[in-house]
């Protein structure tokens, strides 16, 4: 339902209107009786959705994988340039651009476990359906088809999750998910180099997209029956967990709730500068994540090691990126601050890609660069969603703000994928130096967002005073303008 009117608010809270901005809270439980419900949130909703964006992130990269696996030779006549997969490798970024904001709009509106789960249910079809392809258009087909059904998973999750965590425990959660990504390509890198030396009488790239594609489809059935509808509809919880869950949810902030659109808000997220500035941001880092998704393999390749050697060897440059990802946003959490921590990825990538420009000859210093892209990248991607999830202020600002920032970035992805064509090899001296300008750029983006950020607050401080840090704001008119709102820098 779209509206203008302020929606009503949780009538379970017991709240005491304080002034025109904030609200303050009777507690209606205990420490413990709340920890134990975030462990039993972890165990619920974390697992089954890292689990769909692994598949999800598998079938998306595989690509990369089944390059060196012949699929040039069968499907693309040879492809002497790279261009043809340069194509079918954007393929997925074009729909993925298009789709993410009227996909959120949409999630908001629909039971989620039914969102996801048929979400799955479609993109593990499609990733199988390109073991059939024979030819460019059909391979570009199912590319693009990949792309519409996976927009409805990434750019729909932040807010799925922020309906559960408060501020100071979304950017863990967050980071944790967007690690399944770093996971799924050492993951993704173990299942080639399985598949590559096996001797079966299919061709190696299509059993790779089957493997792939059969447990997304597995996993839509498990989504539509273990994942819960939002905290006021959800069977999962008893009466005392729902008032526990629905005070969480409206905690520091109370906004638009339940399956309604503030026209207001959408216009909102639509002219904030902050959100494009993000945008440009994400665009950065979504042009190394592009390439890194395709094309890390055929760089370790320029090493000197074989194909089979190199898909291994892209294990350990996304586990550690992982782990990297999560120990920044847990630190982020903790200090409540997200702009130095993606001032400090964005550093990171940028280093990585100088020493790819300034050691051609170094193996081993290469090598670690490779480990410095990976973990710079996956490091900013995080620390902007969680930022602009904490930053935007209602469910309606989130849910076209969010995706609109991440389909700017998906155009870096578009980038990325024709970074680093077969031709520029084996120094690639354009791509990386692209990508090195792109992630200083995002720095000093993320050192003015900070500063911005800081300073509204010491002017509402001023104009307002300080709020009661145990106060509920109420941002259903407002969003994030509202008086007591306060931003994470």
């Amino acid at each position: 339902m779209l509206t203008d009117e302020k929606t009503s608010g949780i009538d379970e809270i017991q709240m005491v209107v304080k002034d025109e901005g904030s609200i303050s809270i009777n507690p209606l439980h205990t420490n413990e009786e709340e920890k134990r419900l975030v462990r039993r949130l972890d165990m619920r909703l974390m697992p089954v959705l890292c689990t769909l964006y692994l598949f999800a992130y598998l079938d998306r990269i595989n690509l990369g994988n089944a390059r060196l696996q012949g699929l040039p030779q069968n499907v693309l006549h040879g492809d002497p340039t790279g261009v043809l997969f340069d194509w079918v490798n954007s393929a997925f970024y074009f729909s993925y651009v298009l789709c993410p904001v009227p996909a959120a709009l949409l999630s908001k509106l629909c039971p989620p476990r039914r969102w996801f789960g048929c979400a799955a249910l479609c993109w593990g079809l499609c990733s199988m359906l390109m073991a059939t392809t024979f030819n460019f258009p059909g391979l570009l087909v199912t590319r693009v088809c990949l792309g519409v059904f996976e927009a409805a998973l990434s750019p729909c999750t932040p807010l799925y999750l922020s309906l559960f965590y408060t501020r100071d425990e979304i950017g863990l959660r967050i980071a944790i998910y967007n690690g399944v990504a770093a996971v799924a390509g050492a993951f993704g890198g173990l299942i080639a180099f399985g598949i590559q030396t096996a001797r079966l009488p299919i061709a190696n790239w299509k059993l790779l997209f089957i493997v792939e594609g059969v447990p997304s489809v597995l996993l839509g059935f498990v989504a539509l029956a273990l994942l819960p509808n939002r905290p006021e509809e959800t069977s999962m919880f008893n009466a005392k967990e729902r008032e526990i869950a629905l005070e969480r949810g409206s905690r520091r902030t109370r906004a638009d709730v339940g399956r309604v659109l503030q026209r207001k808000h959408i216009i909102a997220a639509l002219i904030d500068w902050k959100v494009y500035a993000a945008g440009v941001m994400y665009f950065a880092s979504n042009t190394a994540f592009g390439a890194i998704s395709a094309f890390l393999p055929t760089i370790i390749t320029t090493f000197g090691f074989t194909n089979a050697i190199a898909q291994l060897l892209t294990v350990p440059p996304y586990a550690v990126a992982a782990i990297v990802l999560c120990l920044l946003q847990y630190y982020s959490d903790k200090l409540r601050n997200r702009g130095a921590f993606a001032i400090a990825s964005s550093m990171l990538g940028a280093v990585g890609y100088a020493l790819l420009l300034a050691v051609p000859s170094n193996i081993h210093a290469r090598y670690f660069a490779t480990f410095c892209v990976t973990s710079g990248t996956y490091g900013m991607n995080g620390a902007i969603i969680a930022w602009f999830v904490d930053n935007l202020g209602s469910e309606t600002k989130k849910a076209t703000g969010l995706p609109l920032l991440q389909a700017i970035g998906q155009c870096g992805a578009l980038l990325g994928s024709h970074m680093y064509p077969l031709t520029e090899g084996p120094r690639y001296i354009k791509g990386f130096a692209v990508n090195c300008s792109l992630d200083l750029l995002a720095a000093l983006i993320a050192a003015i967002l900070t500063m911005c950020y800081q300073r509204e607050n010491r002017r509402r401080d001023i104009q307002y005073g300080k709020p009661d840090p145990n106060a509920l704001v109420d941002t259903s008119e407002l969003a994030d303008k509202a008086t007591d709102f306060r931003y994470t820098p």
